[in-house]
């Protein structure tokens, strides 16, 4: 399995909850999104992000409007909908399931790793059944 293309899928996953975080905080123009996520390592072309933008506004998320550029021709600016932020709002909550949930076998992981074992046996047994329950739950397998 190649570790980059692992990566580029991991990031092209969360693009979009992105790049509405970005816009979320104020009219962006299309480069400035760009900046905004190079500046975090969330690598993206324009060629990835003007589609994106499309189809985010055809889904009635976003709105823009065309300014005058002092330095060449109007730009089109950003904002999140009423619709765009609701929507907004519960990816950020699924995002927080997601990232409990991912951190729940982080740390069981951990666990198991500081305790010299040289394999992770999951079972259901071992998990609570919600990850989103606080770590002090969590019990490594064969305990």
């Amino acid at each position: 399995m190649d570790l980059e293309n692992t990566q580029s899928q991991m990031r092209k996953g969360i693009l979009e909850y992105c790049v509405l975080q970005v816009i979320s905080c104020g009219e962006c123009y299309s480069s400035d999104i760009i900046d905004r996520l190079k500046s975090v390592e969330m690598i993206v072309v324009e060629g990835t992000l003007y589609p994106l933008l499309t189809r985010l506004k055809n889904a009635g998320l976003l709105q823009y409007k065309w300014e005058e550029s002092e330095s060449g021709p109007p730009r089109k600016y950003f904002s999140l909908t009423t619709h765009g932020d609701n929507f907004l709002k519960s990816l950020d909550t699924t995002w927080i399931q997601l990232a409990n949930a991912v951190n729940h076998f982080r740390e069981y992981r951990q666990e198991l790793a500081e305790q010299h074992s040289e394999r992770c046996d999951f079972t259901s047994s071992d998990f609570p059944n919600n990850p989103n329950e606080s770590s002090d739950s969590i019990k490594p397998a064969n305990s």
